[in-house]
């Protein structure tokens, strides 16, 4: 079993950061003028709190699976079927969000673009993703090292 980090990149930390901020700022609002205009604010505080346990913390890899670490608990992902995995720096470029997270504490769901079709994330640094290549499905991951996350897993296919 090998453990990788899942740093996060720019985007993820601008993203989370400002929407934090925001969040701060509406329950200050709502704590000094409460009435009809603030109570809609305490929305977006529930929306980080939903959002934070899903936070990808790091990836380990065994022989038979990827477990994706999240703040609570752990998903695991089954390598039966794997065709191959790869390093792919554009890989999330130009996507369309089908359903998900996309950028609050990390990049998670389902995503379409054309050159992947639609593919599953579980990203922290959209600029330096792992496709994983399924017979029937991509995924997405963003581990630490990924050069040698994929070289470890190319020891796990064969």
């Amino acid at each position: 079993m090998k453990r990788y980090n899942a740093p996060w990149g720019l985007l993820l930390i601008l993203i989370s950061s400002i929407a934090t901020g925001l969040c701060l700022v509406c329950v200050l609002f709502w704590l000094f003028k409460r009435g009809d205009i603030g109570n809609w604010m305490m929305a977006f505080p529930l929306i980080i709190l939903l959002c934070a346990p899903f936070t990808i913390r790091g990836y380990t890899l065994d022989k038979d699976s990827i477990l994706i670490h999240r703040m609570f608990w752990n998903t695991r992902l089954s390598l039966s079927g794997l065709q191959s995995t790869r390093y792919e720096p554009d890989a999330m470029r130009r996507s369309i969000r089908l359903c998900g997270n996309g950028g609050l504490f990390s990049f998670t769901g389902w995503f379409w673009n054309k050159q992947l079709g639609k593919y599953r994330a579980f990203v922290t640094d959209p600029n330096h993703p792992v496709v994983l290549c399924f017979p029937k499905r991509n995924i997405l991951i963003s581990p630490a090292t990924p050069v040698e996350f994929v070289e470890e897993t190319a020891k796990t296919i064969s």
